[in-house]
């Protein structure tokens, strides 16, 4: 392969370079002898090498599509086809005048589309290679080597191939020394002192001109939130001075006194300080009644409330919302949270804020106009599906968003599903058609601020937008798994301390989960059963052409091994086996009762969706079981007899879990990205539980995890287990992924994944599949693979194909690249990125 892209190469690439001109191949900066690859200085190259060309491979995809395009089309097709009559009638004949016209669109078509996909040829020019030179000279002066020197060299040879080497001799650079104020304006003057302590521009440190941007930047959002209401960056300039200064720089601060311009004359004035004299909140502006007069007015705490309309909110519910309060002086801060806190609300449509000069003083009257959204929205979606289970199902799920249901800005949203399916096998009713069911509903209320009986503003202040989540919910499953009913209740906090920041505390959240159709525990999970059965065979307890029975016989064979009424004793493989089916068979089957405290904590730096620079850091931990323990202690509750308590009936779980998760982009340029995601997580058992609740614990592979592996079917730790659903309950994953562009949308990158989970501290004995000390880390499954994602703007499609590289199910010494061909391979499609 890598002879073939050679030969591909060296004969193809200059195929479309005339014979006067060279094709750019490879472009050097040197800086003072040393050649330098950051990616901020050769961004500055103006003409850059086709893309791919200095690759790993040196093979530039791009400029090998564009090379196949004919640059004559049009003259080609007019002396080889149209200029024939004969070819032309016979092809008309053939295809028909319309086939044939459509037949000479498409190569046109086709050769437009490898030149609007390809990358023509980077060819030599020195007028654009002198800009670089002179684009070199105003980098390295902007960063203080004031008296650098830059030239070019350009290596052509006979193959119309070119290099081009920048040299940079940067000198001796210059360092900052006075800063020298002059403010035309008293009271900014007078605030120097304050704004002056945190500058960027201190003695000493290299010049550097983004420091003087950044300088500006800060002391005009300062001044901005002082007051002063006209001042713009516009009027902030530094004036340098080296000469004779030893290599030192002394720079006047200059800020100048505000520019009034009226529609006769100019003139100039301090600026001054403004107060907010009114707030007035127009709760129901719109297009349909603009021409509407007032006709209810309310004043609350100083703000004046006004509507066309009756008043819909309670007037705390609005100004709650607002940050700017009268007698105030005038910020920009006050103006941004109030918006961001407006729009969070998600009660009106692009809420807006306006300021008005008094003439008669330095006062401004805020003007904030809102536009309700309707009360009520409705939703409907429907679904066809078809899986393991089921041959075809159909399910609806509506939906009712009511908009300030209390008249405080709260949220009511009700939604319900209902679904039917027909299953694809029935033991004990052909004949029956869509008899898989499910119905559930939910109701969730968002209220936005803290719903508690104590007031938490010193703590939780409202520019942090708090909100809080009540959310109950219920599902019931007919024919699904173990016929599953469900009831889950949450009461939880949100909150944004910083643009970066967010906080969820769940302060409780309830589950509870009922099995309704236990007895078909071996027919859900096939591979346990078959296993049970192949070892009922083997030890003679049932006949080479006999199956157990479900549930009766399975159930039986298992209480015989376990009492060691059968030919197993507990040494052997097979009774393991067997010990290990059923104790799974326990957890599984079994009622859970969760009510759990959570605390989530995230910073997310990303500043867009075009940011590729950037990390995420993601931290979980959550306590389960703590005051249902403290409580049935209290009232002296009896134990069952396995030595739990019971709340309901159902043994309460109880449990300590803990998550972490830390993503980290690099963009390391021309649309090259490279990507790491770690992850780690625990949860230990304890008190009134030996094992952690299947909806609880973690699971690997999948398309967003260790693409080597589908779902559920990785680990625990060594053990080759044929589990449907393999789960436990620590986990350790890692990911790195360099994403690359290929042509146009089209994406490529290549990855590496590793991880898997094992059990810890609770009732799994099998050693293979237990987490016992550092040794353990060698059975950390490795896959490999590359991937293809086309980029469609609004949600990227994701191919992958995953190797296993590392297999821990495998023989020690057997595990690497056993099983590393495309006919082991997994294929994962997916929708935008796995991490």
């Amino acid at each position: 392969m890598l002879v073939f892209i050679t030969l591909f190469n060296s004969c193809d690439v200059v195929k479309r370079v005339k014979s006067n001109e060279h094709l750019i191949t490879k472009n050097t900066i040197i800086v003072d002898d040393k050649v330098n690859k950051e990616e901020r200085v050769n961004n500055i190259i103006v003409q850059k090498t086709n893309s791919g060309m200095n690759s790993l491979l040196g093979f530039p995809l791009k400029l090998h599509v564009y090379n196949l395009a004919r640059p004559n089309i049009d003259s080609i097709i007019d002396a080889k086809v149209l200029s024939d009559s004969s070819k032309v009638r016979w092809k008309t004949k053939l295809l028909s005048k319309k086939q044939f016209d459509k037949e000479i669109e498409s190569r046109k078509n086709f050769n437009s589309w490898l030149k609007r996909t390809g990358e023509a040829p980077t060819i030599y020019n020195e007028d654009k290679t002198i800009k670089t030179v002179n684009n070199l000279r105003k980098y390295y002066y902007s960063i203080g080597w004031f008296d650098n020197e830059v030239t070019f060299e350009v290596n052509k040879d006979s193959t119309k191939r070119a290099q081009v080497t920048y040299n940079v001799v940067k000198k001796k650079p210059y360092f900052l020394d006075s800063l020298n104020p002059i403010i035309s304006s008293p009271l900014i003057d007078s605030l120097y002192p304050k704004f002056i302590k945190p500058t960027l521009l201190k003695k000493g440190e290299q010049y550097n001109e983004q420091n003087y941007e950044n300088e500006r930047e800060r002391v005009t959002n300062y001044l901005r939130n002082a007051g002063f209401y006209y001042f713009g960056q516009d009027y902030i300039r530094f004036e340098t001075d080296t000469i004779d200064t030893n290599h030192k720089v002394n720079t006047d601060f200059i800020i100048a006194n505000r520019l009034i311009r009226t529609e006769d004359s100019t003139r100039v004035a301090p600026f001054k300080i403004f107060k907010i004299k009114e707030v007035n909140i127009f709760t129901d502006e719109n297009f349909n009644n603009q021409d509407k007069a007032i006709s209810d007015t309310t004043v609350y705490k100083n703000y004046n409330l006004y509507s066309k309309e009756k008043l819909r909110f309670r007037p705390k519910a609005l100004t709650d919302a607002v940050f700017i309060n009268k007698g105030d002086i005038y910020t920009d801060l006050a103006r941004s949270r109030s918006l961001r806190y407006l729009n969070d609300l998600q009660m009106f449509r692009y809420p807006s804020i306006e300021y008005i000069e008094n003439p008669e003083d330095t006062t401004l009257t805020a003007n904030i106009y809102l536009e309700p959204k309707k009360k009520y929205a409705l939703s409907l979606d429907l679904d066809v599906s078809q899986s393991n289970i089921q041959t075809i199902g159909f399910s609806v799920t509506p939906g009712l968003k009511i908009r300030n249901i209390f008249r405080g800005a709260e949220t009511l949203e009700i939604s319900g599903i209902a679904a039917i399916g027909a299953s694809k096998n029935r033991s004990d009713d052909v004949s029956s058609f869509f008899d898989i069911n499910e119905f559930g509903g939910n109701i969730r209320l968002t209220i936005p601020r803290l719903f508690t009986p104590f007031n938490t503003d010193s703590i939780i202040p409202k520019y942090m937008s708090p909100s809080t989540a009540i959310n109950i919910s219920t599902t019931s499953q007919q024919n699904i798994g173990l016929d599953k009913q469900t009831l889950s209740g949450l009461l939880s906090y949100n909150w944004s301390p910083s643009r970066t920041v967010t906080n969820t505390l769940e302060l409780f959240n309830v589950q509870f989960v009922k099995n309704l159709n236990t007895s078909n525990y071996f027919g859900v999970y096939t591979n346990s059963y078959s296993r049970l059965n192949n070892i009922a065979q083997d030890i003679g307890y049932i006949t080479s052409n006999e199956n157990l029975s479900i549930p009766t016989e399975a159930n039986q064979f298992i209480n015989d091994v376990l009492n060691e009424n059968t030919s197993l004793i507990p040494e052997d493989e097979d009774f393991k086996t067997v010990h290990n089916i059923e104790e799974r068979k326990q957890r599984l089957t079994e009622n859970n009762l969760i009510f759990s405290t959570s605390f989530d904590y995230k910073k997310d730096k990303r500043t867009s969706i075009f940011d590729n620079d950037f990390s995420i850091f993601k931290w979980r931990v959550e306590l389960a079981g703590n005051l249902l323990s403290n409580l049935s202690e209290v009232f002296g509750s009896s134990k069952n007899e396995n030595g739990n308590y019971e709340v309901f009936g159902v043994a309460f779980s109880q449990y300590f879990k803990t998550e972490i998760d830390y993503i980290k982009y690099f963009d390391l340029g021309r649309n090259n990205v490279f990507a790491f995601r770690s992850f780690a997580g625990i949860a230990i058992p304890y008190g009134n539980s030996n094992s952690i609740p299947f909806a609880k614990s973690f699971f690997a592979g999948g398309p967003n995890d260790n693409r080597a592996w589908t779902a559920y079917n990785l680990g625990p730790g060594s053990s080759s287990s044929t589990n449907e659903f393999n789960e436990a309950n620590f986990k350790i994953h890692l990911s790195a992924e360099q994403r690359f562009s290929l042509f146009g949308n089209l994406k490529g990158a290549l990855f590496v994944d590793a991880g898997n989970i094992w059990n810890v501290l609770d009732n799994v004995t099998d050693d293979r599949a237990t987490f016992t000390n550092l040794n353990s880390l060698k059975d950390i499954a490795v896959g490999s693979g590359f991937g293809l994602r086309y980029d469609f703007d609004f949600f990227v499609l994701r191919f992958d194909t995953g190797f296993k590289t590392y297999d821990p199910s495998e023989q020690e010494g057997s595990r690497w690249f056993r099983s590393y061909n495309f006919r082991n391979a997994v294929y994962n499609i997916g929708i935008n990125y796995p991490f």
